[in-house]
């Protein structure tokens, strides 16, 4: 771990990259992260309601990130939303149409999974959004001359921010299994369970990754395209 962090930080460094020690600190408060939730979860895993506190901790930590990733708390609500709304509709399906039983182990596993990604597909989205609108202000403005309103002036760089929102993840899902096994996969079969069974585990967690996703990132673009004003690109 220590020659892979040094790695990172000395290539990020060489290339005179933005915040080069970025990454080396978010691998170290992983690595603290884990141990701590890998103590707590030993002891509540089998509790639907200690499992329940723990999705809650995890969704406001992933809205909290995703949040200040697109500016401050003034989008607070908007993120918090289209998260919920993703995540939710995706957990519902999942359970409801017993693709998955719902158990406190299931619960837990596939819920951070949906959450942790619904925040990097709300953190793309949003900031490809805010993006494309401060690149293409100009052609913004010549809509709004001819009477267009905001919602209707920014059709075509919202539909471009979704894209891009679930290009990660759209890429992950074509190449499952060709180019990469999936971290729900290969835990499943390390527990023992048959290959057959992690795969069906896994074709559930992907689906419901995309169909978070598809909610997240439309919901949220659809709440930031009321743009009036030239917005600053996040940080």
């Amino acid at each position: 771990m220590v020659v892979l962090v040094g790695v990172t930080f000395g290539v990020l460094a060489a290339t005179r990259a933005r915040h080069p020690w970025s990454p080396v600190l978010a691998i170290l408060r992983g690595l603290v992260q884990l141990a701590a939730i890998s103590v707590i979860l030993a002891g509540v895993i089998t509790s639907p309601y200690w499992v329940g506190l723990a999705l809650l901790v995890m969704f406001c930590v992933a809205v909290g990130v995703a949040t200040r990733r697109l500016g401050g708390r003034g989008r607070l609500r908007m993120v918090a939303t289209a998260m919920a709304a993703g995540a939710g509709v995706a957990l519902v399906v999942v359970f409801a149409s017993g693709a998955l039983e719902l158990t406190a182990r299931y619960a837990l596993a596939i819920g951070g999974i949906v959450i942790g990604n619904t925040m990097s597909i709300a953190t793309i989205g949003g900031r490809r959004l805010l993006e494309l609108a401060d690149d293409r202000w100009d052609e913004l403005e010549g809509w709004f001359a001819l009477g267009a309103t905001p919602w209707q002036a920014t059709r075509w760089i919202a539909r471009d921010a979704v894209y891009a929102a679930l290009i990660p993840t759209t890429d992950q899902t074509k190449t499952t299994g060709l180019v990469t096994l999936p971290g729900a996969f290969v835990g499943a079969i390390f527990g023992g369970v048959s290959p057959v069974e992690a795969g069906r585990f896994q074709i559930v967690v992907l689906a419901a990754i995309m169909c978070a996703g598809a909610i997240t990132a439309s919901t949220l673009v659809a709440f930031l395209r009321p743009i009036r004003v030239r917005p600053q690109r996040p940080a």
